[in-house]
């Protein structure tokens, strides 16, 4: 069995010594501290950083910037009707399926997929449901609550209208 206090390296080594440069000439990196003799590589301030290509203009700036990331993305969280089964909750909304750990970010709102089967009544209220999903809930004796969602407005838009009332205002 193996104890704290007889513990040892592998044979052969395993444990190795930090190399400490520009110690001396009988350190074996003295002087130069292992970089030679001048040029770039042995002055201080290198640029070696990743990605640099000695001066000429670097690959992740020759290549061209694809695809967009758009800010008024409605993105939201989703949940199956067979999900709802397994959950026995007689009411269900975002907030009960984050505290009950069905869903781990809240997200923009609420989504209902029609995947699976629910047998027990259940009132539902989220942003969106799908087609089936409703169909679903319905049959089993549930009810299905739909969240009004406003949309959101884009600095174009808010400008137009601004605009518009300006100009019906004049």
């Amino acid at each position: 069995m193996n104890e704290l206090s007889r513990l040892t390296p592998p044979r052969g080594g395993g444990v190795k010594e930090k190399k400490r440069v520009g110690r001396g000439q009988a350190s074996g990196t003295g002087k130069t501290a292992g970089r030679g003799g001048k040029g770039q590589k042995a002055r201080t301030g290198n640029m070696n950083f990743i990605g640099f290509e000695g001066g000429q203009m670097p690959m992740q700036r020759r290549l061209p910037k694809r695809g967009f990331s758009n800010p008024f993305r409605v993105e939201y969280a989703l949940i199956n009707v067979g999900d709802l089964e397994s959950l026995g909750l007689p009411e269900v909304d975002l907030d009960k399926l984050v505290d009950a750990g069905a869903i781990k970010v809240k997200k923009s709102g609420l989504k209902v997929l029609g995947d699976g089967e629910l047998t027990k009544a259940v009132t539902v209220t989220a942003d969106k449901f799908s087609a089936s999903a409703r169909e679903k809930i319905e049959k089993a004796g549930g009810k299905v609550n739909e969240i009004a969602v406003t949309p959101k407005v884009t600095p174009q838009q808010r400008k137009a209208e601004e605009k518009k009332a300006a100009k019906a205002k004049a």
